[in-house]
């Protein structure tokens, strides 16, 4: 680990930086550079190496059920998920997936629920998907087309989901569907999906740019037994954003770890590549740029944390949380640029630690709320808190 100094922080607890520096050992021992040509196995394998390792029960909540602590931490996942970003994209994909895919089950779950999915999933046994988005609704919900009717004690799911991690490999699915109780956003539900459920089939694997499991899937006629159901009817809505909640903040930490890496690549590729009778190091460009980078990732690191905190103290982040994605992953695809103009011809190489990282950065800028949306959240509790404001002055 090159810089620790951010673990010093006020925000953090001592338990927090040896559960940082415990991991960084590990993982340099553990989690290898190159994955090879099988994302799916590969993805499975971190899994049942993360879990075998204890790393997992971080991303579940709930003592009785395997969990490090009752409530997630959030401080702890967004210092694993930095930490492993680090080392290597897919060992961060393969823990965050795990707490996204069933952070609503810790929150809504009932005990059997509960009992049934979060063991497993902490033990690395079974891997976790979250589908909330579809061909036509992405970053506006309310479009969510994907129906639930009830037909006794179960749901009958139609419809479509897209973009999905882990989709073709997860064990279950937390999916969300239309359920009718209001219109928009308030007739919403959630649902554990297991895979294999007559109904229930990957419709199409997707590749991206930087290769992990992710497929659209159809529903034709699922029929899901009502116990699956998480939280009230129609509520759906609030167990996704519940769960974004926690873990949003933990996608800034990702960035801030691609950035990291970028930066310490960059700083040794300057001190060592020879230019002119110098080195890349020497010239007031190349200083002017490392002090942008280095810079962009404190304050990043500095919103991450201060939003984890917040949230491990009972608060809601809403803001926060979006503040942090929103600079942490623009300012990490800032700095990898640089990173990779710095290495010139050699960054665009295929393997190249800069540039996985280039591949690496560019999803985070989109997924759990694109950019521009989180701009959209900052803007709406602002004026939200202003309108209270104004409500509240004597008149």
């Amino acid at each position: 680990m090159a810089d620790t100094d951010y673990l010093s922080w006020p925000f953090l607890e001592p338990r927090h930086r040896e559960l940082a520096l415990s991991l960084d050992a590990w993982a340099a021992q553990n989690i290898p550079q190159e994955h090879g040509h099988d994302v799916d196995e590969t993805c499975r394998a971190l899994v049942r190496q993360l879990g075998d390792a204890g790393w997992l029960r971080h991303a579940i909540g709930g003592a009785a059920y395997g969990a490090h602590g009752d409530a997630i931490d959030t401080r702890a996942v967004c210092l694993i998920r930095e930490t492993l970003a680090r080392h290597s994209g897919l060992a961060d994909f393969a823990f965050a997936m795990q707490g996204l895919g069933s952070g609503a089950i810790t929150l809504f779950g009932s005990e059997d629920n509960k009992r049934d999915y979060l063991t497993r999933v902490g033990r690395g046994e079974a891997i976790a998907a979250f589908a909330l988005s579809e061909p036509d609704a992405g970053s506006d919900v309310a479009a969510m087309a994907c129906s639930a009717v009830l037909d006794g004690d179960h749901y009958v799911l139609n419809g479509e989901k897209t973009w999905i991690s882990n989709g073709g490999i997860a064990d279950m699915y937390v999916v969300f569907a239309r359920t009718g109780e209001a219109p928009g956003a308030r007739g919403i539900s959630a649902f554990i999906v297991d895979a294999g459920l007559p109904g229930f089939e990957i419709a199409e694997r997707i590749d991206v740019i930087a290769p992990h499991p992710l497929a659209r899937l159809r529903f034709s006629d699922c029929r899901v037994p009502a116990s699956k159901r998480l939280g009230e009817a129609g509520k759906g809505f609030k167990v996704a954003m519940a769960t974004l909640d926690i873990f949003r903040t933990s996608v800034a930490a990702a960035a801030l770890g691609f950035a990291r890496r970028a930066l310490d690549e960059a700083t040794a590729r300057a001190m060592s590549r020879k230019m002119f009778g110098k080195t890349l190091a020497d010239f007031q460009l190349t200083q002017a740029k490392l002090a942008q980078m280095a810079t962009g990732i404190d304050a990043a690191a500095l919103l991450t944390y201060r939003a984890a905190w917040q949230r491990d103290q009972g608060r809601r982040v809403t803001k926060e949380a979006a503040m942090a994605k929103l600079t942490a992953t623009e300012t990490a695809q800032q700095v990898i640029d640089a990173a990779v103009q710095m290495f010139g011809g050699l960054g665009v190489v295929s393997e190249q630690p800069v540039e996985r990282l280039y591949r690496e950065i560019r999803s985070l800028r989109i997924y759990e709320g694109a950019t521009e949306v989180q701009q959209l959240i900052i803007a709406r509790e602002l004026l939200a808190e202003a309108g209270a404001k104004q409500l509240n002055q004597p008149q």
